[in-house]
């Protein structure tokens, strides 16, 4: 299903889009299509408590961890 979305601009705007469209070889529909995509991917999903709450979750788990040279010694020994 699709729907209608009109989005009112001034002259210059719109001319701005119709070159910006024509130079990709785009109608100004597909253009202003592919824009509010990758607008919409660049947006973080979830709020910040939930993105906070996640963090300190990780943050209690018992990750293996060592000290750094023990680390950088035991991957150098593994490439051997």
């Amino acid at each position: 299903m699709s729907a209608r979305l009109q989005v009112l601009l001034s002259e210059q705007e719109m001319e701005d889009i119709r070159r910006a469209a024509t130079s990709e070889n785009l109608t100004v529909g597909e253009w202003v299509r592919q824009s509010l995509r990758a607008a919409r991917q660049t947006k973080p999903n979830g709020s910040a408590a939930t993105k906070l709450a996640i963090v300190r979750h990780a943050a209690r788990l018992p990750y293996p961890t060592a000290d750094i040279k023990q680390m950088l010694s035991e991957i150098d020994h593994g490439y051997r």
